[in-house]
């Protein structure tokens, strides 16, 4: 599966979460040349060059109804984080991420239609993470 990792995923983080998905190809914007596109262009571009999952801290995507509509047409899963301020805030949401992302991608792998995940803990004493179908559950008002 093609992961794409977007800008705002710390420059540290990338070469772990590349390991951590062997068997995935797993890119940061970075490498794309994509560093400073805007959202909307680059969730088209990524779709197109066959990206299914794109990584971001931000969460904030789908109350902009451009993005939210791009990020449906492109039918990639989206993976989101929050990452709170400092940089103890850095730390756990890279530590959040990095714990999480193997266990998604296994669940993504398996599905075909679109998924929307949010990370949600650090803790593992329980799910790290949330799914949800947008077919179903729609992430805002925006997803028509």
């Amino acid at each position: 599966m093609k992961v794409l990792l977007d800008e705002d995923v710390p420059q540290p983080v990338i070469r772990l979460v590349a390991h951590l998905l062997r068997g995935h190809e797993v890119k940061h914007v970075s490498e794309l040349a994509w560093l400073g596109k805007k959202d909307v262009p680059l969730i088209g571009d990524a779709a197109r060059r066959g990206f299914r999952v794109f990584v971001t801290q931000n969460i904030g995507q789908f109350n902009v109804p451009a993005e939210c509509d791009a990020i449906k047409r492109s039918g990639m899963h989206h993976i989101s984080y929050e990452v709170p301020a400092g940089l103890k805030g850095l730390g756990l949401a890279s530590g959040a991420l990095c714990a999480a992302i193997h266990p998604i991608v296994a669940e993504l792998d398996k599905v075909q239609p679109q998924r929307i995940v949010k990370i949600v803990s650090l803790d593992s004493s329980r799910r790290r993470y949330e799914v949800s179908d947008p077919a179903v559950d729609p992430p805002s008002a925006y997803w028509t």
